[in-house]
């Protein structure tokens, strides 16, 4: 293959962006010299630029489901001169395939959806069953001729890069210490319902603190008020032992603190797949997603969940927008988990 260049237009969360680093991964596999360069929102750009296997993270500079075609066009004409051979397309929108055609990639592989069949001419048609994870999905982009999950070669899971000397930074910073902390991270995306109640965070980080942990907790801005709420449910000599840094870090620091952790207990989010990623044990706390679809890609994690399938749900009806299911996920089964992980 010699240097082949491959754009990868990549996905909008960090989540998803995460679980896109396995295909990333494959292609270095397959053809070493390949030269990668994934073109995603600012948000995620200091995810991938501790991902090893890609050479450059450009800046797409739409938001997310806007359509702005001049502005796609310009990119384009810069993009086009970069001689790529390759473009993959993560998304299954009509606008994430427009660059690479504008530019006029020669090979535009991606998953058929929302009409594509022009912009696309590598298309492959999804069959959801026979690759019923994300991450499957993304890797059986990596070669021709996969029909399903079961004939992919082995899936390499994100490994983000981190160096002591950025966590014993960060660490000193937040005046963390670096033995006995855990992390907990108690945001996630559209609301309550996907969060296992403050109340039951609080409780665990109580307990927690009795047995001599220290706790981080991990979110952006919009998490601060949930994260006051667990904070305030402690007995006010276990407060100076409970460091709230939602909003104060960098997604980097985030990167480099969940990986000094000695473990992490978080919601089904973005920084469920970043603690995964550098290796932390971790448990995952699922209500209404499904973990076999998006599920943490890591050895050391246990996720609790007590229902089945998927429910398409933004709101939960129990008390503060909660989700029955999350509230009925205890600390006490949480805490047995944590130890497990802790132990292994």
């Amino acid at each position: 293959m010699g240097n082949k260049r491959i754009l990868i237009i990549g996905p909008s969360w960090v989540g998803d962006m995460l679980m896109s680093q396995s295909l990333y991964r494959q292609l270095k596999a397959q053809h070493p010299e390949c030269e990668i360069d994934v073109l995603a929102p600012d948000w995620c750009r200091s995810v991938i630029e501790r991902m090893p296997e890609v050479a450059n993270s450009i800046a797409m500079p739409v938001g997310h489901g806007s359509l702005q075609f001049g502005v796609r066009k310009r990119l384009a004409a810069v993009l086009e001169k970069r001689d790529y051979d390759q473009a993959i397309v993560l998304p299954n929108s009509l606008k994430s395939a427009l660059v690479p055609w504008l530019a006029q990639i020669p090979l535009r592989t991606g998953w058929l959806g929302e009409m594509r069949y022009v912009l696309l001419n590598d298309p492959r048609k999804l069959n959801k069953d026979a690759f019923p994870r994300m991450v499957e999905r993304y890797v059986a982009l990596a070669g021709p001729g996969v029909r399903r999950a079961e004939e992919l070669p082995e899936i390499l899971p994100p490994q983000l890069r981190v160096s002591e000397a950025d966590q014993l930074a960060a660490l000193e910073e937040f005046s963390l210490p670096a033995e006995r902390l855990i992390g907990i991270c108690p945001g996630a995306e559209f609301g309550p319902a996907k969060r296992w109640p403050d109340y039951h965070y609080a409780a665990l980080a109580s307990r927690l603190i009795e047995d001599g942990w220290q706790i981080a907790c991990f979110g952006s801005a919009k998490d601060a008020e949930v994260e006051a709420e667990i904070r305030s449910q402690l007995p006010e000599e276990q407060q100076s032992s409970f460091h709230g840094l939602a909003g104060l870090t960098t997604l980097p620091q985030v990167i480099d603190l969940l990986a000094a952790c000695d473990a992490v207990v978080t919601n089904d989010s973005g920084l469920m797949h970043v603690a995964a990623a550098v290796n932390t044990p971790l448990v995952a706390l699922y209500g209404p997603t499904s973990p076999d679809f998006t599920p943490p890609l890591s050895e050391k994690a246990e996720i609790i969940r007590l229902i089945d399938g998927y429910l398409k749900i933004r709101k939960g009806d129990a008390d503060l927008g909660y989700h029955q299911s999350l509230i009925d996920i205890q600390p006490a089964s949480v805490l047995e988990a944590l130890e497990r992980v802790l132990n292994r």
